[in-house]
C-alpha cells in the first residue's frame, strides 16, 4: 500500500497510549508516547498473538501470550520466545489526523 491512509484522530490515542486500527486489509497498532507516533503489525511473530493486547512499557510492548517484548520504534524483538522482528510502518500526522502508510 504506497499512500498514507488516515487512521485515528491524535485525540484517540492517550500519550503514553495505544490503539488495533485496520489499514487496508491489515490489522496494526498505533503507539502514541512521547509525543511520538509508532505503528507496527499486531501479530507477535512467536505465535500469532494480538500485540495490541498487551502491555505497553516505554517504547516496549508486551504480547500478552507467552510475554514476548517488542521494541514499538523498530519493531525488534526483545525478549524470547519472540526470535524474529515483527514489521513497522511509517506514521505521519497532518493536522488533527493520524495516518499510517503500510511497508511492503
Amino acid at each position: 500500500m504506497p499512500d498514507f491512509v488516515p487512521v485515528a484522530k491524535v485525540s484517540d490515542i492517550p500519550d503514553p497510549g495505544k490503539i488495533t486500527v485496520e489499514v487496508g486489509e491489515e490489522i496494526v497498532v498505533l503507539f502514541h508516547v512521547g509525543g511520538k507516533y509508532y505503528c507496527i503489525d499486531d501479530v507477535c511473530t512467536h505465535d500469532g498473538g494480538p500485540l495490541g493486547d498487551g502491555e505497553l512499557e516505554g517504547c516496549q510492548i508486551a504480547c500478552p501470550r507467552h510475554g514476548a517484548k517488542f521494541d514499538i520504534r523498530t519493531g525488534k524483538a526483545l525478549t524470547m520466545p519472540a526470535t524474529q522482528d515483527t514489521r513497522t510502518h511509517e506514521v505521519k500526522v497532518d493536522g488533527q489526523t493520524v495516518l499510517v502508510r503500510l511497508a511492503s
